[in-house]
């Protein structure tokens, strides 16, 4: 059922955006992409500048940094696939700025995780509209944006990224409860500037068994975005935006980051091709 859904998603897109054409984003040299590197996190941190144990403040390893091993690209059947160690958290992130793109890519998890996650989840995630420095979040390693979570048993979560909100298609959080994302409910604004804070759950576990290749697809158009898992819409999201000095500015075009964040994780078949319009077979859903 879950193929043939994923078919017709595909097909129906195609017949809405026949002049659209599919763009590769994966080659040996990483040509389309840059990648960062910030620090080896620890278990205990909680946003500050890392320091050394002498007190001194560590500067992050920075942009496209020489012999490190975090991103390589490797074959599987003669085809690239981006291998992301997580030893050391960051990001690859494309040199160009999207808006108005269906971006999709097969992503699976590898064997190893790293401190600080060692004895948590699996963890990753697509950020997107992504603008501005680097190292402006928690973690001191991505920039503001907009996150498609990838995560073991949280695959289409939201997070918001700094200073980033939208609103969601969403159940109201109660008490130690989380919002939970569900296509019959309002929107729900989340992230800064609002009551809610910037994370939501996605509406159901559509992942596959650890190992094995999952699709993952994501699809932006002016201000409102689709987290798509397996042929799954599991998130529904509008009004894009991101807020400075409590004025909010729309978020709607930017880079696209793949994380590096304490866990081994693969990806491949990496390709983005631009919208014109929202599919009609996407649009029913705001």
């Amino acid at each position: 059922m879950r193929t043939l859904l994923l078919i017709v998603l595909l097909a129906s897109t195609s017949c809405d955006s026949p002049k659209s054409t599919w763009v590769n984003l994966l080659d040996n040299e990483l040509s389309q992409w840059d990648t960062y590197l910030s620090y080896k996190h620890q278990v205990g941190y909680k946003g500050e500048e890392p320091k050394d144990k002498d007190g001194n403040i560590i500067e992050p390893i920075g942009l496209n940094p020489d012999g490190y091993d975090v991103f390589t690209v490797i074959e599987d059947n003669g085809e690239p696939v981006l291998k992301v160690s997580g030893e050391i958290y960051g990001c690859v992130f494309t040199k160009k700025d999207y808006a108005n793109y269906h971006l999709r890519l097969k992503m699976k998890w590898g064997e190893k995780k790293w401190s600080p996650r060692e004895d948590l989840l699996k963890d990753s995630g697509i950020l997107y509209h992504s603008i501005g420095p680097l190292g402006a979040e928690h973690w001191r390693t991505w920039m503001l944006s907009q996150e498609f979570q990838i995560m073991e048993g949280h695959m289409g979560d939201y997070w918001n990224q700094a200073a980033s909100a939208i609103d969601i298609r969403a159940f109201i959080p109660e008490y130690i409860m989380n919002p939970v994302a569900d296509q019959s409910q309002p929107f729900l604004p989340l992230g800064m500037g609002e009551e809610i804070q910037g994370f939501c759950l996605r509406n159901g576990n559509h992942e596959d068994p650890s190992g094995e290749w999952n699709t993952l697809e994501l699809i932006c158009f002016e201000g409102k975005s689709l987290h798509i898992v397996n042929g799954e819409v599991v998130m529904i999201l509008k009004n894009s935006r991101y807020v400075i000095d409590g004025k909010s500015i729309p978020l709607t075009k930017g880079k696209i980051q793949l994380q590096s964040e304490a866990a081994e994780v693969y990806f491949k078949d990496i390709e983005i091709r631009t919208l014109d319009t929202m599919p009609n077979v996407y649009d029913q859903y705001f």
